[in-house]
């Protein structure tokens, strides 16, 4: 992600001056003012997708800031933010609503309507990522999704939990994309909100058909993710999970290029692969890897790694590990 404004590489006196000119531009009007002794401490790297989506990842020094009528009748970008909090507290009141939310929680917003909002930090600075979208990318109406404004939204499981994974995945993922990748991610995490928002709203129908499926591939693939060193994570469990057949648990995977036992297989191989390389695992036996991500068979493990990398796992190991030495 780029940094967009860092206040540390500004002069004090002129912090909040460069913030409010920066966020008028992108985000809309505000007026914003530091809270406690010291100047005003912002630092935000954001990312652009597709259609006016962006991610923004920003660190702050507690500051209140508020949203008024004026200063939305003279610019209003007509955007929905989505905060996933990473650090600190944030209070938020929107349409006659109060919310306090601390690390892990998420909340929606308008520039359209009237706010105010305060961060605090307990320790390292506060942070958040938010995710800036139009309003007329949601398949819903505005008067739907205003039920939610200030509403805390559940985003440790669940639908919740994935777009809250998939935010902090795209944080840290962003910088190996191509142009390509990140016109897909535009559309999942489109995809995603939509759900998270439907969800609550009790709207499921209201999400497309092929934004529904692309959810339910996603929810079933964090199941196989953390399922991974179970012997029993077949097919059939993975389709009894999801209240699904197996054959529509295939139709699924097929249509998205795959089939469910290669997705596993191909998983279980990259975290034995990451694992066998990692330093920190080194008393671990090529065995105990294996086993650990549902390879029990020494025999069928080293053959299943050779095909999928071209080399023996023990060999894979002894050349990594020999790599990072040479690095130090």
């Amino acid at each position: 992600m780029d940094v967009v404004f860092d206040g540390d590489a500004s002069p004090a006196g002129a912090r909040a001056s460069g913030w409010r000119g920066l966020s008028h531009r992108a985000l809309g009007a505000t007026e914003v003012r530091p809270l406690g002794e010291g100047p005003l401490r912002v630092r935000l790297k954001a990312m652009a997708l597709r259609e006016g989506v962006q991610l923004a990842d920003f660190s702050y020094s507690p500051l209140a800031c508020r949203r008024t009528p004026a200063l939305i009748r003279r610019s209003d970008p007509e955007l929905y933010h989505l905060a996933l909090i990473t650090g600190g507290h944030q209070r938020l009141e929107q349409s006659g609503r109060r919310v306090t939310l601390g690390r892990g929680e998420m909340v929606l917003y308008d520039s359209s309507r009237p706010y105010e909002a305060s961060v605090t930090a307990d320790g390292p600075p506060a942070g958040s990522l938010i995710l800036h979208f139009p309003k007329r990318l949601l398949p819903f109406r505005d008067a739907h999704a205003s039920r939610l404004l200030a509403v805390p939204l559940p985003a440790r499981q669940g639908v919740g939990g994935l777009l809250a994974r998939f935010l902090t995945g795209l944080r840290e993922e962003v910088p190996h994309c191509t142009p390509q990748d990140t016109g897909r991610l535009h559309t999942t995490v489109l995809d995603l909100t939509g759900a998270v928002l439907a969800h609550h709203l009790d709207r499921q129908q209201a999400v497309p058909a092929s934004a529904r499926e692309k959810v339910l591939l996603l929810r079933i693939e964090s199941f196989i993710r953390a399922h991974l060193g179970s012997e029993d994570l077949t097919p059939s469990a993975v389709a009894a999970a999801h209240q699904m057949s197996v054959r529509a648990l295939h139709r699924l995977f097929r249509h998205h290029d795959t089939t469910v036992a290669e997705f596993i297989r191909r998983q279980r191989l990259e975290h034995c692969r990451r694992d066998l390389s990692a330093r920190h695992l080194s008393d671990l036996t090529v065995h105990a890897i294996g086993t650990r991500w549902g390879f029990p068979r020494p025999a069928a493990f080293s053959r299943a790694f050779r095909t999928a990398y071209g080399m023996p796992p023990g060999e894979y190991r002894h050349r990594a590990l020999l790599s990072k030495g040479a690095q130090r």
